[in-house]
Protein backbone atom coordinates (compact mmCIF):
# COMPACT_ATOMS: atom_id res chain seq x y z
CA UNK A 1 0.00 0.00 0.00
CA UNK A 2 1.28 3.01 -1.20
CA UNK A 3 0.26 6.06 1.59
CA UNK A 4 0.76 10.14 1.53
CA UNK A 5 3.56 9.94 3.35
CA UNK A 6 5.28 8.08 0.61
CA UNK A 7 4.87 11.19 -1.83
CA UNK A 8 8.51 13.13 -1.42
CA UNK A 9 8.50 16.23 -2.93
CA UNK A 10 10.63 16.16 -6.33
CA UNK A 11 9.69 12.08 -6.85
CA UNK A 12 9.59 11.67 -10.72
CA UNK A 13 7.87 8.36 -11.63
CA UNK A 14 7.57 6.97 -15.30
CA UNK A 15 3.80 6.06 -16.02
CA UNK A 16 4.15 4.37 -19.56
CA UNK A 17 3.15 4.85 -23.19
CA UNK A 18 0.08 4.60 -25.10
CA UNK A 19 0.37 4.82 -29.39
CA UNK A 20 -2.66 6.44 -30.57
CA UNK A 21 -4.46 5.45 -33.14
CA UNK A 22 -6.74 6.46 -35.88
CA UNK A 23 -9.60 4.26 -34.74
CA UNK A 24 -9.14 5.10 -31.18
CA UNK A 25 -9.24 8.41 -31.87
CA UNK A 26 -11.99 8.63 -34.17
CA UNK A 27 -13.83 6.38 -31.57
CA UNK A 28 -13.06 9.14 -28.33
CA UNK A 29 -13.84 11.88 -30.71
CA UNK A 30 -17.00 11.11 -31.83
CA UNK A 31 -18.18 9.87 -28.20
CA UNK A 32 -16.58 12.93 -26.31
CA UNK A 33 -15.28 15.63 -28.61
CA UNK A 34 -16.80 15.54 -31.98
CA UNK A 35 -14.83 18.40 -33.87
CA UNK A 36 -13.57 17.54 -37.43
CA UNK A 37 -10.01 17.86 -36.23
CA UNK A 38 -10.85 14.63 -34.23
CA UNK A 39 -13.50 12.78 -36.12
CA UNK A 40 -13.17 13.39 -39.88
CA UNK A 41 -9.88 12.40 -41.71
CA UNK A 42 -10.88 14.83 -45.01
CA UNK A 43 -12.24 17.37 -42.77
CA UNK A 44 -9.23 17.33 -40.94
CA UNK A 45 -6.62 17.46 -43.56
CA UNK A 46 -8.26 20.42 -44.61
CA UNK A 47 -8.34 21.96 -41.07
CA UNK A 48 -6.16 23.99 -38.90
CA UNK A 49 -3.94 20.90 -38.03
CA UNK A 50 -3.54 19.20 -41.21
CA UNK A 51 -4.60 16.29 -40.41
CA UNK A 52 -6.78 14.16 -37.52
CA UNK A 53 -5.46 14.92 -34.15
CA UNK A 54 -6.36 13.10 -30.54
CA UNK A 55 -8.67 15.14 -28.45
CA UNK A 56 -6.64 17.10 -25.43
CA UNK A 57 -9.13 15.42 -23.01
CA UNK A 58 -7.98 11.87 -24.12
CA UNK A 59 -4.48 12.56 -23.75
CA UNK A 60 -5.37 13.59 -20.21
CA UNK A 61 -7.79 10.22 -19.85
CA UNK A 62 -4.94 7.92 -21.47
CA UNK A 63 -2.63 9.25 -18.79
CA UNK A 64 -5.37 8.93 -15.88
CA UNK A 65 -5.15 5.06 -17.07
CA UNK A 66 -1.17 5.25 -16.89
CA UNK A 67 -1.66 6.55 -13.53
CA UNK A 68 -4.33 4.11 -11.95
CA UNK A 69 -2.15 1.13 -13.61
CA UNK A 70 1.36 2.49 -12.05
CA UNK A 71 0.41 3.40 -8.47
CA UNK A 72 -3.77 4.83 -8.21
CA UNK A 73 -4.54 1.78 -7.60
CA UNK A 74 -2.09 1.08 -4.64
CA UNK A 75 -3.37 3.42 -2.66
CA UNK A 76 -6.03 4.83 -0.30
CA UNK A 77 -7.38 7.35 -2.92
CA UNK A 78 -9.88 9.84 -1.44
CA UNK A 79 -9.85 11.70 -5.17
CA UNK A 80 -9.41 14.88 -6.01
CA UNK A 81 -10.40 18.46 -5.25
CA UNK A 82 -9.58 19.52 -9.33
CA UNK A 83 -7.42 20.29 -11.78
CA UNK A 84 -5.41 23.76 -11.87
CA UNK A 85 -3.83 23.77 -14.89
CA UNK A 86 -3.83 21.82 -18.37
CA UNK A 87 -2.09 22.82 -21.67
CA UNK A 88 -2.36 20.99 -24.37
CA UNK A 89 0.95 22.34 -26.05
CA UNK A 90 1.73 19.59 -28.88
CA UNK A 91 -0.99 17.76 -30.96
CA UNK A 92 -1.19 14.08 -30.90
CA UNK A 93 -1.44 12.25 -34.16
CA UNK A 94 -2.06 8.80 -35.52
CA UNK A 95 0.81 6.65 -34.89
CA UNK A 96 2.47 8.97 -31.65
CA UNK A 97 3.65 7.07 -29.11
CA UNK A 98 2.99 9.36 -26.01
CA UNK A 99 5.67 8.65 -22.63
CA UNK A 100 3.77 9.99 -19.47
CA UNK A 101 5.85 11.57 -16.30
CA UNK A 102 4.73 12.51 -13.13
CA UNK A 103 6.85 14.56 -10.53
CA UNK A 104 5.51 15.52 -6.76
CA UNK A 105 5.50 19.25 -7.21
CA UNK A 106 4.06 19.55 -3.20
CA UNK A 107 2.84 17.88 -0.27
CA UNK A 108 0.89 18.78 2.66
CA UNK A 109 -1.25 16.98 5.24
CA UNK A 110 -4.89 17.88 5.67
CA UNK A 111 -6.03 20.76 8.20
CA UNK A 112 -9.34 19.32 8.07
CA UNK A 113 -9.60 15.59 7.62
CA UNK A 114 -6.43 14.08 10.00
CA UNK A 115 -6.31 11.35 7.88
CA UNK A 116 -6.06 12.28 4.74
CA UNK A 117 -2.77 14.18 3.09
CA UNK A 118 -2.55 16.44 -0.52
CA UNK A 119 0.06 15.58 -3.38
CA UNK A 120 0.15 18.22 -5.85
CA UNK A 121 1.64 16.82 -8.89
CA UNK A 122 2.76 17.56 -12.34
CA UNK A 123 2.08 15.45 -15.11
CA UNK A 124 4.25 15.75 -18.87
CA UNK A 125 3.37 13.84 -21.80
CA UNK A 126 5.86 13.63 -24.12
CA UNK A 127 5.53 12.18 -28.11
CA UNK A 128 8.16 9.97 -29.92
CA UNK A 129 10.32 12.89 -30.60
CA UNK A 130 10.51 13.95 -26.98
CA UNK A 131 8.58 16.81 -27.77
CA UNK A 132 6.18 18.08 -24.68
CA UNK A 133 2.94 17.85 -25.70
CA UNK A 134 0.49 17.94 -22.45
CA UNK A 135 1.23 19.54 -19.00
CA UNK A 136 -1.56 19.18 -16.67
CA UNK A 137 -0.92 20.13 -12.93
CA UNK A 138 -3.61 19.14 -10.23
CA UNK A 139 -3.99 17.96 -6.56
CA UNK A 140 -5.30 14.58 -4.90
CA UNK A 141 -6.25 13.10 -1.49
CA UNK A 142 -4.72 10.49 -0.03
CA UNK A 143 -4.93 8.21 2.93
CA UNK A 144 -2.44 8.42 5.55
CA UNK A 145 -0.76 5.91 7.43
CA UNK A 146 -2.03 4.07 10.33
CA UNK A 147 -0.38 4.86 13.72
Amino acid sequence: MIWWEDFKVGHVSEMGTHTFTEEEIVSFGRQYDPQPFHVDKAAAERGPYGGLIASGWQVCAVGMRLVDETFMNDTESYGSPGIEKVRWLKPVRPGDTVRYRMTVVESRASNSRPKVGLVKHLWEAFNQSDELVLTLEGWAFFGRRPK
